[in-house]
């Protein structure tokens, strides 16, 4: 993989670019937090040894949509807990990762490869869930936010398809919110345009 390096000095930080290309053949290896293309790492070159900062300027393709959830949930991390005990990049809850069969979290927490292939299974499970409420409403709008594809799948990893089904359902009256404020129509609205198409809907989706 080749990449191109270009640092720019901005108030006693660095801005470091990089560009490059990303194999979808090799979605499921791990390479980088952050897709390597059209990513911005702030360096701060106060702390020694500098501190880099990565933040998601990224595309709005299957990668981006699955690296601004994990940037929106752990900052890209994947050995966080939080403390309502959700794991890693993506903050699986266990019994989430339990309808697709993971049940060693301690090893879940340490393999970064497994959390990968956990997204893609629940967003496989939560797509085959909603595929009826994703061809009934994308497209349409609620309280004033376009509903869409990815929009949807988004807010289901938040909140569980099923109260995707009763927020989509309800047009907005019923939703839901999370310990942290972080609601089903913040999601909808965040987690809008990106392409899953990529994503198969799965009935038992599994690693």
């Amino acid at each position: 993989m080749k990449k191109r390096f270009t640092l720019i000095p901005l108030s006693g930080l660095f801005f470091l670019t990089l560009t490059g290309f990303l194999d979808f053949n090799k979605i499921n290896k791990v390479h980088y937090n952050l897709p390597t293309a059209n990513t911005i790492a702030t360096v701060n070159k106060e702390i020694i040894p500098f501190e880099v900062i990565y933040t998601p300027t990224i595309e709005n393709d299957f990668i981006g949509f699955r690296e601004a959830i994990a940037f929106k949930e752990s900052r890209g991390k994947y050995h966080i807990i939080n403390t309502l005990g959700y794991l890693g990049k993506y903050q699986f809850g266990k019994s989430t990762l339990k309808r697709i069969k993971i049940n060693d979290t301690k090893e879940f927490i340490n393999n970064p490869a497994q959390q990968e292939k956990a997204f893609i299974a629940l967003s496989s499970l939560n797509k085959w869930i909603l595929i009826r409420d994703i061809k009934r409403s994308v497209g349409k709008k609620i309280n004033g936010i376009e509903i869409t594809e990815s929009g949807i799948l988004a807010a289901a990893h938040l909140a569980g398809a099923g109260n995707v089904k009763k927020y989509l359902r309800s047009k907005g009256s019923e939703t839901f919110t999370d310990a942290y404020g972080s609601s089903v129509q913040h999601y909808m609205k965040k987690f809008a345009g990106y392409d899953t198409s990529f994503i198969t809907p799965i009935k038992n989706a599994t690693i």
